[in-house]
Parts: C-alpha cells; sequence; structure tokens
C-alpha cells in the first residue's frame, strides 16, 4: 500500500516515529509516553490500522476498579470506620443514634462501620447501649488499606486501579468496596476492560522512514492563526499541507423533528379552520376512558389484554358530579335518552379504575361538558393500547380526535371532513368508506386509504355520537366524532412505509426528512 505521509495526520505522525519493530504498542503505553488521551490513541490505531501500518497481535482482559464520587469524598474526609474510631476515641462511648447524629451518616453506614469494628476486637457495645474502643485499640488493618487504596486511587490520573497492580491483601479489601452496577454508594466501581496490542507492520516502517527522509516530525501546524501571523511564529514553523480533495464536513442546520413539525402543521391547519384545540392528561379512569362514550363496564375492549391499567393508585378519588349519575342511569335503564341502557347495574368502583388513555375520544367525552353549541373542536392525543407492533400498528400512538356539534350538522358534513383529513392532510389519492361498528355512534364510519407500499389501510372511525353519549353530557344537538391514526397519515405525507421509522433512532434520518 502506497501512503502518502503529507496527508498523515500529527497523531499517527507521532506514534509511528515514537516505536520500533517487534514492539507492544499499546493505550497505556502511548498514554504515558506521548501524554495522548485515550481517544487519541483509539483514533490514531483506528486510521493506522486502516493504512495497515499497525496489526493488531493479541487481546488481555483486565479488571479496573474506578474510585466514585463517593470514594473521592471519603478520601477527604475519611471512611465512616475511620470517623467513628477518631470520634469514639476522643469522646470515650457514645450509642449509635449519637454517633449518625455526629457525623450525618446514614443509620445503615453506622451499623454497617460498628459491626466492622466490633469483629475486628476494636469497639464493644455495653449493656447501657454505648459503644466505646477496647484499651490501646488501633485502626483496623483493613480500614488502613482501605484508606490507601483511596489516596493511589485520587492521585492516579484517571482515578482507576488495576487489579494487576494491587497486592493479594489490597485485592481482597477493594472487592469488598465495589460494585459493578448501581456503585453509587460504594467507594469504587468495578468495570471489565480489554487491552490491545498492537505491532508495527512493514507497510509501518517503510512509512516511518518515509516519514524521516521528508522531515515530517508530527509538530507541524495544521491552521494559521491570528496569534501566529501577530507574534512571527509563521515565519519559522513547518505547516501540513492542505489537501483540496478532502471530503468537506457536513453541515448540519438545527430543525424540527419531521414528525413533531408535521403535527404541529396538521394543528395549524385545523386551528386555521375555526377548530379550538383541547387537550388531557394521559391518565384517565375507566369512566372517561369508556364509561361516559356509553362502552359496557363488560366490554372486551376492557380487557387487560387492551387496556393498560395503573398499578399505583389504582383508583381516582370521585368522578364530577352530575355526569356520573347522568351516565350511571344511562347504562343501567337508558335514563332520559330514550334508551334502554345495557341492563345491568353500573359498578362505580370501576368506574374509578385509573387506565392509560386508549384512545383520544375520552377527550372529546370530557369536551362535551364544556362545548359551545355551536363548536368545532380537535385534540391530538397520544394512546396506549395493547397491539402487536408492525409497520401499521404500534403499542402507543397518537390519533386527532374532534367533535363539531350543532344542529345542522349530519353524515354528508362528516364525510367532507374526512375527505378533507384523507386528502389534504394525509395526501392520500383514493379514498375509501366502509361500514363499522363503535358503541358510541350510530351511524359508524371507517375512513381507509391506499398506501403505494402497504396497499389499504384503515385511517380510523367516526360517525355520529349516540344520545346514550350527549344528553348525559348536557348536549342535545348532534355532534359529529372522530379518531384518525395521525401517525397512519404521517407515513403518506412524509413517504415512509413504516410507522416505527416516525420514532427512528437514526439521526441522519431525522436530520434529512422533510415532509411533502
Amino acid at each position: 500500500m502506497s501512503i502518502d505521509v503529507k496527508n498523515l495526520h500529527p497523531l499517527e505522525v507521532k506514534v509511528l516515529l515514537h516505536v520500533s519493530l517487534n514492539e507492544d504498542i499499546t493505550n497505556d503505553r502511548i498514554v504515558h509516553e506521548l501524554g495522548y488521551k485515550v481517544g487519541q490513541c483509539n483514533q490514531a490505531f483506528s486510521w493506522l490500522v486502516g493504512r495497515e501500518c499497525l496489526a493488531e497481535t493479541k487481546r488481555q482482559q483486565k479488571t479496573i476498579y474506578e474510585i466514585t464520587e463517593t470514594g473521592r469524598q471519603q478520601e477527604k474526609i475519611g471512611t465512616p470506620i475511620e470517623r467513628i474510631f477518631i470520634l469514639l476515641k476522643s469522646e470515650g462511648s457514645l450509642t449509635l443514634p449519637d454517633i449518625v447524629k455526629r457525623l450525618e451518616l446514614e443509620q445503615s453506614e453506622v451499623g454497617s462501620a460498628f459491626g466492622q469494628l466490633s469483629k475486628s476486637n476494636t469497639a464493644v457495645m455495653g449493656s447501657d447501649k454505648q459503644a466505646s474502643l477496647v484499651s490501646d485499640a488501633q485502626l483496623p488493618k483493613e480500614a488502613q488499606v482501605m484508606a490507601s487504596l483511596l489516596s493511589k486511587a485520587v492521585a492516579s490520573d484517571d482515578g482507576c486501579l488495576a487489579d494487576a497492580d494491587l497486592s493479594d491483601e489490597e485485592k481482597s479489601v477493594i472487592t469488598k468496596n465495589s460494585k459493578k452496577r448501581g456503585a453509587s454508594g460504594s467507594p469504587f466501581k468495578t468495570s471489565e476492560r480489554e487491552d490491545v496490542f498492537y505491532q508495527l507492520t512493514d507497510t509501518g516502517m517503510k512509512t516511518k522512514m518515509a516519514l524521516v527522509e521528508a522531515n515530517i516530525t508530527g509538530e507541524e501546524l495544521g491552521e494559521l492563526t491570528p496569534q501566529i501571523i501577530a507574534n512571527g511564529q509563521w515565519k519559522t514553523s513547518s505547516f501540513r499541507p492542505y489537501n483540496v480533495n478532502a471530503p468537506i464536513a457536513k453541515l448540519v442546520p438545527g430543525r424540527l423533528n419531521p414528525y413533531g413539525e408535521y403535527l404541529q402543521w396538521v394543528k395549524d391547519k385545523l386551528c386555521a379552520l375555526g377548530f379550538e384545540e383541547f387537550d388531557g392528561p394521559l391518565v384517565e379512569n375507566e369512566f372517561w376512558n369508556g364509561d361516559a362514550l356509553f362502552m359496557p363496564q363488560f366490554h372486551s375492549a376492557r380487557d387487560i389484554h387492551d387496556v393498560y391499567r395503573l398499578k399505583e393508585p389504582v383508583h381516582c378519588r370521585k368522578i364530577e358530579e352530575p355526569w356520573l349519575s347522568n351516565v350511571a342511569r344511562t347504562h343501567e335503564n337508558g335514563g332520559d335518552t330514550g334508551s334502554r341502557g345495557w341492563s345491568y347495574k353500573f359498578d362505580e368502583e370501576f368506574t374509578r379504575r385509573q387506565v392509560l388513555r386508549s384512545q383520544g375520544t375520552v377527550l372529546s367525552a370530557h369536551q362535551l361538558t364544556k362545548a359551545k353549541v355551536p363548536g368545532k373542536y380537535f385534540g391530538i392525543a397520544r394512546c396506549f393500547r395493547y397491539d402487536e407492533v408492525d409497520a401499521t400498528h404500534g403499542a402507543d400512538f397518537y390519533q386527532t380526535e374532534g367533535i363539531v356539534l350543532g344542529k345542522d350538522v349530519n353524515l354528508r358534513t362528516l364525510l367532507g371532513i374526512l375527505k378533507m383529513f384523507a386528502t389534504e392532510i394525509a395526501g392520500a389519492e383514493e379514498v375509501k368508506y366502509v361500514p363499522g361498528y363503535f358503541p358510541f355512534t350510530e351511524p359508524s364510519i371507517e375512513v381507509h386509504i391506499k398506501h403505494p407500499v402497504l396497499g389499504w389501510f384503515e385511517l380510523g372511525g367516526s360517525g355520529i355520537l349516540r344520545p346514550e353519549v350527549t344528553k348525559p353530557l348536557g348536549i342535545d344537538v348532534p355532534v359529529l366524532a372522530w379518531g384518525l391514526g395521525i401517525d397512519r397519515m404521517a407515513l403518506m405525507h412524509l413517504g415512509l412505509n413504516d410507522l416505527r421509522e416516525l420514532f427512528s433512532p437514526n439521526i441522519d434520518n431525522v436530520r434529512t426528512r422533510r415532509g411533502n
């Protein structure tokens, strides 16, 4: 491989000039001898391996003990054992609660530390519950070793101690005071690291000789600064040549998330059409999530496989009146809606059970209690429903939910609204309406759109709310309602083929994706 040594980075140049054939080259060596940071070592090694100047020869596992913030604090003020020992030596005897108060330690820390002092026959607990040191007591050897380890770790460059550098006694002590996970309360954190060993290759040796011949040292300047011009250093310095063929850095200006941008665009469009926006909490009770929508409490959608229930608190405190009584009567016998209801005993404990909002229609139910007639309202609601995740389904999803109230609204009005969503907001060219069933609307309609890759799929449901929903909540005019999957509309609008791409961790996709 032919290498233009003028294009080598100073990090590479210095490594090549520093090492020789048949020598082991590691991060630790380069950090110690050249003053590199670990990240600089990794970068230089990666480049040189890619140029075939270095070759990996072996890997070795090693255990590292890294001092934590707790450990650094103990190095400054002493470990709990040291502090208790000094306190008892000064005061004579104290109860454990007094020690906790005096040293401002946790009760568990004092108990554990005194247990070690007692186990080493350094301290005793009297019959009067007073802790004291035995005569001629000395700080336990283990505590002395621990203090020494803390000092060593603080004095090291990276706050780490290698297992291979410790004596058997030090290993025994540090393993008792170190954890792999959840180490915030422990003086040391244990981690496993891997040392990678490299050696110079024949190509690397030829490159090194070429560097010497070209008088390249790695100290060449990479940029011309105002300071260098002002002090005249540019006159005597060597500069790295500029490679005009090098790829330029990608400029990534800040921007909104494409899906977030789309949601805001939908909100702006609906507000421009005269709709008022509503919103609500993610956690709802069964009353507003289903009962107020005339869904019977034994409906299959209430099953645990469809609704996520809260573990704590299980129930809300109360349901607002008169809505609770009105809805309960409607379920039991129809109330004053002209319906026979569902003919069962309404469970007021069940209705207080808390769930994650499973449908955006819950926002419409809330809005009915305070809506103006005539009126137009919408919301974009994040919902949660158990489902198998695939290209068109998610366990949590967004719905655009809305209602239109008025004496003159009818099915023709609803179809016009659905077509507007399908064509103008989703961007679909082919739309069809399919009869559907929902407990809270009659008639009920599903709107379907055709995706160029995924084919036909349901955009959402809609209909005219039944009197069993509107009258108990104080509304006595026709109410159009819809709940559409805005995630699915975004698929069409953004030119995607999978819902999961809307929440992609691929930052390049997020940066470059734009709506139509």
